[in-house]
């Protein structure tokens, strides 16, 4: 007696159990699957080809197959690696004659009592689709059929049977049938790619081009979203005339921000020593208890409760940053409050002469007024030292302070350093703070850079200007210095107020920076506080002058006002030789350089300089469809066995658009015009380094929040009763599917782990919410897990659960639309109109959990078709709740997440779930992956004609271990990604 593994995916048995006796009629007691004493009576397709029947008693001592084993055991069985099956550039064998004698008797026989044309239900007749897909317009339909038949889903268990030899040869004859006309209709169909460049391409395209990281584009509107969930659909992306003067006004303001005048800007310098801020601490609490030894001097009890109370407060900081003696540890607490930018530092060498003396007087009643609050401290000194610090981001030096500041983990733990009115408006606004550990401290500190400030009580902002956090490595013995450089022009919004009001005055001009503890509480992990020595603040900083952005539009450098108009005209001739082939992506003809030098020479007299106009002649080139658009073209007339071409400059762009959401570089563009870049190997090489690139990352950031949908959770507001859900937790929630799918490129791990992975990439706040261990900083890595079902993979991350839920309650219908949806792209049908809301003013409801609730919403007929589609799906993360906690009850009772599919297949829990998919949908999900990368990649919805080449890129996939890069290697060496 042995055990054989059904390949069938219409085995009845198989739904319930992966591995059945070879054998006819056999009745035993196996160990298989983990069921017990249940007596088994089914028939089972085996790989020969007979049908046996078999009675199994099974036994629950019988080891699962864990996850991981599923998916070795799905992907050995995939029907991809089935050799029969005809690749792309084959023609397959077609029998016309086979529909009508065969296929259409056994469509008769099963679906049309629900399909027919007397009961059409979801408005589908199978009678009336036209059975030829070359020519007749229903191929889409056909697809939808093979789905369902293949899936198992029609036709449903009760009602008409369809054997599994019924079924074999509708699912051969429709893959053969969709096969064969995707090519012929490919041959002869054009799926355009043209389209408009996204909000984030434009911008992307304009920092790669101009050599600035900056947001160009922030002024323009958000971008609509295609049915298949992308942004850079091609259905989508038009662009009227009127907008076309927007562009032209964002170019412009683009160019005027890269393109600098006249000699370099003097750098302004601030020097802030913890010391000294300390000692002003020190000088308002002495003045405080001056004022109220004068305000209560007619009563000596109240004075010395009111005084011993500042006291207590100044010198006990119970949470917060506070400021430290090195020599006699005494604590002074340093929490900075709103008062009229009174205590800003002055830059090194500069008087700040410009606070009137009712000013002064104004910021003094103000304070005079919340003396008796006892929670009162006052703000940062207004008095600087210099201190000399070397370069560099992490340089070793002594201690120069005796004062330090001391940042814990914990909310608000920040210190504020006012600067006043003096910060420039562009160029670098260059960080140094000297910091490091407190000794014998194990825990890693992160820390953040804030830029704000504070106009009125009502105008405020704080932005993070830190790209990454920054973990404080240094030894209490070795502090470091810890460095940022911020472009000043990026930082939004600013002080309105700078420009117009005094220092002293309301409302303030004052602006500040702010460092941050950003690390997460964590009593058994042990303190992660930060000590802070010294700041220092420059700008404007430049790496040189002219900075390298004005070179890349002006090589020379400064125009000289003495050239000639010939000389003028030479120059700007030899600028846009150069400017048009980069902006454009392309080889650019004469003709059309001297079109814009025409345009240069016309404009030329009615602009300031030489500079002026060359800048609005670039421009309109930014405003051309050539740089806002793209526009692929075939390069050759295709037949079933020549497929169209794209020409080598337009596949450079559709690869750069891929993969790093902008325009070719140098190299790209030279392979295209050498014919080289259609070479596979060449292909790959490029895609090697495109993705060793950092600019990767954008491909990374803008695929993934599409195809998961990952805006949701912008907008998630979580109910209060979650404490532990703050700012921290919902970035990392946001971050941790790019972080993952990263992961999986870097790797070229299995596809597969989106389902399920024994690792997780995760910070230390993320780490803390799963309970994980050993994990330390803000920074994403991979940790390793259990093989257990509960975490792993995309499904079980709590940003996705959390942003399907809502924000109170676990939310299977979301949940269950967007698996279906983003990860098998199999989307349920929109609800009918006039659905009915549950009543939860029913008393009778109310009682019911919320599964019982579903059910009974799904038990109405306008209801039960969808509901029945999407509603297991979903209650199989009932385990979860509304920010992705593991719960095993909900208010008492225990969670049940078990529900039955269309084809009677029970979901148990996530682990059910997992399975399912592992066993059952993994050629579905690596076609799903397939297909949204495709669309990602091609800025396109796919077409009917598409799915031959969709289908032979998976099968490369499959073929060759499902890595996450060879889907990407693959696709874009293939006939999909090199034609039109």
């Amino acid at each position: 007696m042995r055990l054989q593994y059904c390949p069938s995916r219409s085995c009845r048995l198989r739904y319930q159990l992966p591995w059945v006796l070879l054998g006819i009629s056999l009745v035993s007691v196996v160990s298989v699957g983990g069921f017990r004493g249940q007596v088994f009576r089914t028939q089972c397709c085996l790989s020969q080809g007979s049908v046996v029947a078999a009675e199994l008693a099974f036994e629950s001592n019988a080891r699962q197959p864990s996850l991981s084993e599923l998916k070795t055991i799905g992907a050995n069985e995939s029907a991809y690696l089935d050799a029969s099956t005809p690749a792309v550039d084959q023609v397959v064998a077609r029998d016309e004659s086979m529909f009508a004698e065969t296929i259409k008797p056994i469509l008769e026989s099963t679906c049309v009592d629900c399909h027919g044309p007397y009961g059409a239900e979801a408005g589908f007749d199978i009678t009336a689709i036209d059975p030829d897909m070359v020519e007749g317009g229903d191929a889409e339909w056909w697809q939808e059929v093979l789905a369902s038949v293949s899936n198992g889903e029609m036709p449903p268990p009760d009602e008409a049977e369809m054997d599994d030899e019924d079924r074999a040869a509708v699912v051969d004859w429709l893959s053969n049938e969709i096969h064969y006309a995707s090519i012929a209709r490919r041959a002869r169909e054009s799926n355009t790619s043209f389209r408009r460049l996204t909000k984030y391409e434009y911008n992307y395209a304009l920092q790669d081009l101009l050599g600035e990281p900056w947001d160009f584009a922030k002024d323009l509107p958000p971008e609509s979203v295609s049915e298949d969930g992308f942004e850079n659909s091609s259905d989508s992306l038009h662009l009227s005339v009127s907008q076309f003067e927007t562009y032209r006004q964002l170019a412009r303001r683009a160019l005027d921000r890269v393109a600098v005048r006249g000699e370099r800007p003097e750098i302004v310098r601030w020097r802030h020593s913890m010391t000294d801020a300390a000692a002003i601490e020190q000088r308002l609490h002495r003045e405080k208890v001056k004022r109220l030894e004068k305000r209560f001097k007619d009563d000596e009890e109240k004075r010395k409760k009111q005084i011993e109370t500042v006291t207590r407060i100044h010198h006990n900081p119970t949470s917060g940053p506070y400021y430290l003696d090195v020599a006699t540890g005494e604590k002074i607490r340093a929490k900075w409050e709103y008062n009229g930018a009174k205590y800003a530092i002055e830059p090194v060498g500069q008087k700040r002469d410009d606070v009137s003396d009712d000013a002064e007087e104004a910021t003094a009643e103000e304070a005079n007024a919340d003396e008796t609050n006892a929670d009162e401290t006052s703000e940062a000194d207004d008095e600087s030292i210099s201190i000399d610090a070397s370069d560099g981001n992490t340089e070793k030096t002594g201690s120069l302070s005796k004062f330090v500041a001391v940042l814990p983990a914990g909310k608000r733990s920040q210190l504020t350093v006012e600067l006043g009115n003096q910060v420039p408006d562009e160029g670098f606004l260059r960080v140094r703070v000297r910091a490091s550990r407190p000794a014998k401290q194990d825990r890693v500190p992160s820390m953040q850079l804030v830029f704000g400030w504070r106009a009125t009580n009502e105008g405020r902002a704080d932005v993070r200007v830190s790209k990454r956090d920054t973990p404080v490595t240094a030894d209490a013995e070795e502090p470091q210095v810890y460095e940022w450089l911020i472009p000043l022009g990026e930082i939004d919004p600013r002080n309105a107020e700078r420009k117009t009001s005094t220092m002293g005055r309301f409302p303030s001009p004052s602006e500040y920076i702010r460092f941050v503890n950003s690390s997460v509480p964590n009593a058994e992990a042990g303190p992660a506080d930060i000590v802070i020595e010294s700041v220092e603040v420059d700008a404007p900083i430049y790496a040189q002058w002219p900075p390298e952005s004005h070179v890349r539009l002006f090589p020379r450098g400064t125009v000289d006002a003495s050239m000639t108009d010939a000389e003028e005209l030479e120059y700007a001739r030899e600028i846009l030789s150069t400017f048009l082939p980069r902006a454009w992506r392309g080889p650019v003809a004469s003709s059309a350089v001297e079109s814009k030098v025409a345009l240069f020479e016309a404009i030329r007299d009615g602009s300031d300089d030489f500079q002026d106009a060359m800048l609005e002649v670039m421009a309109t080139v930014l405003t051309s469809p050539r740089f806002l658009y793209f526009a692929p073209v075939a390069s050759q007339t295709a037949s079933v066995n020549v497929p169209r071409r794209l020409s080598g400059s337009d596949l450079a762009v559709r690869l750069s658009l891929f993969l790093w959401c902008s325009v070719p570089d140098e190299r790209l563009l030279s392979l295209a015009e050498s014919n080289e870049l259609h070479r596979p190997d060449v292909l790959r090489a490029e895609i090697d380094r495109m993705l060793a690139d950092p600019r990767h990352e954008r491909f990374v950031e803008h695929f993934v929040g599409q195809w998961l949908d990952l805006r949701s959770l912008d907008y998630l507001a979580v109910d209060k009763s979650f404490a532990e859900f703050d700012p921290a937790l919902k970035e990392a929630m946001q971050q941790e599917p790019r972080a993952f799918f990263a992961e999986m490129l870097r790797t070229d791990a299995s596809v597969l782990d989106v389902i399920h992975a024994d690792y997780a990439t995760v910070n230390e706040r993320l780490a803390v919410h799963y309970g994980i261990d050993g994990v330390a900083g803000n920074e994403f890595r991979r940790v390793p897990l259990e093989d257990a079902a509960s975490r792993g993979g995309v499904l079980t991350q709590a940003g996705l659960l959390a942003m399907n839920s809502d924000g109170e309650h676990s939310h299977p219908l979301k949940r269950g639309v967007w698996v279906l949806k983003c990860l098998l792209n199999d989307p349920p049908p929109p609800p009918p109109a006039a659905v009915p809301e549950i009543d939860l003013a029913d008393p009778e409801i109310a009682k019911l959990t919320l599964k019982q609730r579903i059910e009974d919403h799904r038990n109405q007929a306008a209801c039960m078709s969808c509901h029945k589609k999407i509603d297991p799906w979903g209650i199989a993360f009932e385990n979860y709740d509304a920010i992705g906690h593991w719960r095993d009850e909900i208010q008492g009772q225990p969670v049940d997440a078990s529900s039955a599919l269309y084809n009677d297949h029970v979901l148990d829990g996530i682990d059910g779930l997992k399975r399912y998919l592992l066993d059952d949908r993994q050629d579905q999900f690596v076609h799903a992956m397939v297909e949204k990368l495709a669309i990602f990649a091609l800025g396109r919805p796919l077409a009917f004609s598409d799915s031959a080449a969709v289908d032979e890129v998976t099968r490369t996939v499959r073929r060759n271990g499902d890595g996450l890069k060879t889907l990407v290697q693959s696709l874009v060496t293939s006939d999909l990604f090199m034609g039109p």
